[in-house]
């Protein structure tokens, strides 16, 4: 005995899920930024820990060093600057 399988219920679930998918991905596509992406965006060019990252990192450029010295301050803020001119100024400032 052969028993028929019918994929007319399967076709239905996965065209469920596919657009469950879907609209999961549009709805993270419209959140808002992360915290985290929203200190990409920051203007830290005036704040002291930012210069100091800056200087630091185009040092250890220069030397072919990769954060040769790790600084730890108490907040926060600075830590997000400091990191970003690092990261700037080791990148060689490239992005102007």
């Amino acid at each position: 005995m052969r028993m028929r399988m019918n994929l007319r219920p399967c076709v239905w679930i996965l065209a469920a899920v596919l657009s469950m998918v879907i609209a999961g991905g549009a709805v993270q596509a419209a959140a808002p930024p992360s915290p985290q992406e929203q200190t990409h965006n920051q203007d830290y060019s005036k704040n002291k820990k930012y210069k100091q990252g800056m200087r630091e990192g185009q040092n250890d450029n220069k030397r072919n060093l990769d954060h040769s010295k790790k600084r730890n301050f108490k907040k926060d803020e600075d830590q997000r600057a400091y990191e970003t001119g690092y990261q700037q100024g080791h990148q060689g400032d490239q992005r102007r």
